[in-house]
């Protein structure tokens, strides 16, 4: 079995991209702190946790996880490649 690297790619920063946006928009709307998690503030410039802080972070996660898709992908056909 092989995957599609480009659909698994996009998949993956889809994924990524909605689990970021989803989660501080869910932080705002119940009050919580957020200290955690705005820790990604780190790794991902201009994200906070705010609203417009959330489509940033959407956009910076779409794009670790196309990137680590595509690599993953690449890398499992790499490993897995049946010999005929």
């Amino acid at each position: 079995m092989k995957f599609n690297i480009k659909a698994f790619g996009l998949s993956c920063g889809i994924i990524w991209g909605l689990t970021i946006l989803l989660s501080t928009f869910w932080i705002l709307i119940t009050g919580a702190s957020g200290k955690t998690f705005g820790k990604l503030s780190k790794f991902y410039l201009g994200f906070s946790v705010s609203w417009g802080g959330a489509f940033i972070g959407m956009l910076w996660g779409f794009v670790d996880g196309l990137i680590l898709g595509l690599i993953f992908a690449w890398l499992y056909n790499k490993l897995s490649a049946e010999k005929a």
